[in-house]
């Protein structure tokens, strides 16, 4: 299914955190994004936030390893302005040994990027031609960074922001290597 957007929020394991994914929905509303993907591990929290801030927008959700249902998938391939992207929580592709196995399977699923979670650390690197993204954690950070999430532009190319969740507010990233 191909889709038409431009600014992506992604996110992942916000482990019940209302408050920081409603004062990241109340951002992304002001900030003119256009869909969002969740990466797993607090799929169940995305409904009532979505309620409580009135944030309607298109919104794509994987499965982690802290998430229970079988009605939501484990991974999801999704098209959108012109790319291809393979969506997963990331705890079923042996992701602390490298990334092998995951660009394996976003290559054969035809993908320009690979969205993953689960290590709740943000990385962003392309490696053999396709991109790599993992938000972070919005509740649980495992890095210097903090709390994070991260805004893709979809141009000719994807472009990638990371930002910082703070007490109140949110600010652009500047540590971040990629």
């Amino acid at each position: 299914m191909q889709l038409s957007s431009k600014k992506i929020l992604a996110l992942s394991d916000s482990h019940g955190d209302i408050h920081t994914l409603t004062l990241i929905f109340n951002w992304a509303k002001t900030n003119m994004v256009d869909t969002v993907i969740f990466l797993g591990d607090g799929i169940y929290d995305l409904l009532r936030t979505q309620i409580e801030t009135g944030f309607t927008c298109d919104v794509y959700a994987v499965r982690g390893n802290g998430d229970f249902g079988k009605s939501i998938p484990e991974s999801a391939v999704l098209d959108l302005s012109d790319h291809r992207f393979f969506l997963c929580h990331g705890h079923r592709y042996s992701l602390y040994n490298g990334f092998d196995t995951l660009i394996a399977i976003a290559q054969n699923n035809g993908a320009d990027a690979a969205l993953f979670g689960h290590t709740h650390v943000p990385y962003c690197k392309t490696q053999n031609g396709i991109l790599l993204l993992n938000p972070g954690s919005i509740s649980r950070p495992r890095s210097n960074a903090g709390a994070t999430f991260a805004v893709i532009e979809c141009l000719p190319e994807l472009k990638v922001n990371f930002w910082n969740i703070g007490e109140e507010r949110i600010t652009k990233a500047k540590k971040i290597k990629r």
